[in-house]
């Protein structure tokens, strides 16, 4: 799939803060996800983005193309992602971990796809609407 690389920040960018949002820490001391993100150090953000970049990433590039309309996500089949997912990890892995890893790198791809912003244009050569004035 073609995706810009605003696309791609905006997915990798929305999972971490999903991830981050999962932190009973920050739920039992009702910090907001925003608030949690802009507080980390840019060395902690680098991490948990490299970390999650590693699994999503390679997945979201090796998708299938598929036409996009204008003001809408790309979405995938949960059966799709889980092929590409399959065909990328090795084989060196037994079953049950196996199946283990494609489930949950498809939810994590899921997640990734639903942070990706609506496109404007098929192309997606536009990220933000053109000034009318």
């Amino acid at each position: 799939m073609r995706f810009t690389e605003h696309e791609l920040t905006a997915a990798l960018t929305g999972t971490a803060k999903h991830f981050l949002a999962s932190d009973r820490k920050l739920r039992r001391k009702g910090v907001d996800v925003e608030t949690a993100w802009a507080e980390m150090d840019r060395y902690a953000r680098f991490q948990m983005l490299d970390a999650l970049g590693d699994q999503v990433l390679p997945v979201l590039v090796a998708l299938p193309d598929i036409d996009v309309e204008p003001g809408t996500r790309p979405s995938y089949d949960d059966k799709v992602v889980a092929d590409v997912v399959a065909g990328l990890l090795g084989e060196d892995k037994g079953r049950v971990r196996r199946a283990v890893e494609v489930k949950a790198r498809t939810a994590l791809v899921q997640l990734a796809l639903a942070s990706v912003p609506p496109r404007l244009d098929p192309d997606a050569l536009l990220t933000e609407l053109p000034d009318e004035s």
